[in-house]
């Protein structure tokens, strides 16, 4: 299964020509970061469990490859769909080539010392973001009775894991998700404070309960675990990507088109809707679907007393860090000015020049903070793909700009948007990979 998932990694690009309207109906895929830490507690049990609705894209393609690399059988189960049966782990060093792909990579670590006690991780890749610390994890894994050594990899040990309280000095998602894969195979009782609470973790959080973890406290930033002996097998549905969700709304309020995002989890919006209006984004919650109108003239909504108004991430339920480059693509097109506030990646905004070329009006004042002016008429360019998030930033931009766009390194983009070209052509797109 994972050498059938694996694509060749032939360097390609997309090739958009702007302007056009975008309508129909897309179906939002499954969550990437609920799908990866989900896929990795699969290990917790050495019994199968079977996932559904598993987004197709390379972050994913990864992930599996990761843990087939262990010695567990992964294998398809149908369309979107994955059986992975742990019944035995004999392999505890992870393919340092394959973790360097994704930072995803330190999610094995928390099931691998829980179940067998032993692991050991190169550095995991992803994203150049910014920095992003490795010290949560490792201090939950101390503090549950895991011996750690670090130098250029990480080797864990641990005779058997004990409950105790553990509080994360910064509401880590990955650092979170790894102390609750730890500490629900630990004895006696743990206590997980200044816990990070996104939707994905809820999710990884009640799939554990399904499979007989005992967890208190979903959706709150304090989570009381009660360690188990062991976890049962099981099916689960990973949750929709709310993030993806948001990125079709931006593409359709940029193009002017109608589009109907369907298979949506309205209650993973709730912090999105706040920075959606402020840019001037209406739309209906229809049920389980959102409908974009088509026609929309984005007007940004001042703050009392017609200040200036920001858009500023966090932890949730803060505007989430994934949607700030998706924002500030749309505010491009936005009657008005407003302040991107990116607070939690210092090298998340640098794409903007990107956008500038393009012609739009953003003053970058330092690592963290854009300006951004609108709106302006954007015009095709030839650029680069430098994260998953700027790669789709670019994509809406060079989809509402004039003229011909090529993007470069489209890669970063597959490893977080199931099949978006194809997608994008269904919705009335001009867009096309090509090699190079």
């Amino acid at each position: 299964m994972a050498q059938a998932l694996v694509s060749d990694r032939v360097i390609e690009s997309f090739v958009i020509e702007g302007g056009r309207p975008l309508s129909g109906r897309v179906a939002a895929a499954g969550n990437k970061n609920a799908a990866l830490p989900i896929l990795a507690a699969c290990l917790l049990t050495d019994e199968p469990v079977t996932l559904t609705n598993v987004p197709a894209i390379t972050d994913v393609e990864t992930m599996l490859e990761l843990i087939a690399d262990t010695g567990v059988d992964v294998s398809e189960a149908g369309p979107g769909s994955v059986r992975i049966h742990a019944a035995d782990i004999p392999r505890r060093e992870l393919d340092e080539e394959l973790c360097g792909r994704i930072r995803a990579s330190i999610l094995l670590a928390g099931p691998l010392l829980a179940r067998v006690g032993e692991v050991i991780v190169p550095p995991p890749g992803g994203d150049v973001i910014g920095r992003r610390r490795l010290d949560v994890h490792i201090d939950a894994f101390r503090r549950l009775g895991a011996e750690v050594h670090a130098n250029r990899r990480y080797v864990m040990r641990a005779d058997g894991l004990a409950g105790t309280e553990v509080f994360l000095d910064e509401a880590s998602v990955t650092g979170t998700e790894n102390a609750v894969m730890a500490a629900v195979l630990a004895r006696g009782e743990t206590v997980i404070g200044n816990a990070a609470c996104e939707p994905h973790v809820q999710d990884l959080c009640r799939f554990l309960v399904s499979l007989g973890a005992q967890i208190e406290g979903i959706g709150s930033n304090v989570l009381r675990i009660r360690g188990v002996e062991r976890l049962r097998g099981g099916e689960w549905q990973i949750c929709p990507d709310h993030i993806e969700v948001a990125s079709f709304m931006g593409l359709a309020a940029v193009t002017g088109g109608e589009i109907v995002i369907e298979a949506v989890a309205p209650e993973h919006m709730a912090a999105i809707w706040p920075g959606f209006e402020r840019l001037g984004i209406r739309w209906v919650t229809e049920g389980g679907a959102v409908r974009v109108p088509p026609r929309q003239e984005l007007v940004i909504r001042d703050d009392l007393g017609a200040q200036i108004p920001k858009i500023e991430d966090g932890p949730w339920p803060a505007f989430p860090a994934d949607l700030t480059s998706i924002a500030l693509a749309v505010a491009t097109q936005a009657r008005g000015t407003v302040l991107i506030f990116e607070k939690m990646f210092e090298n998340r905004l640098f794409f903007v020049d990107k956008l500038v070329n393009m012609g739009a009006r953003i003053i970058l004042c330092d690592p963290h903070r854009a300006i951004v002016n609108g709106p302006t008429q954007l015009y095709g360019e030839r650029m680069e793909s430098p994260d998953i998030r700027a790669g789709m930033a670019m994509l809406i931009a060079s989809l509402c700009a004039e003229g011909r766009s090529t993007i470069g390194n489209v890669g970063q983009i597959d490893r977080g948007y199931e099949r978006i070209d194809e997608r994008l052509r269904a919705l009335g797109a001009s867009i096309e990979r090509v090699e190079g």
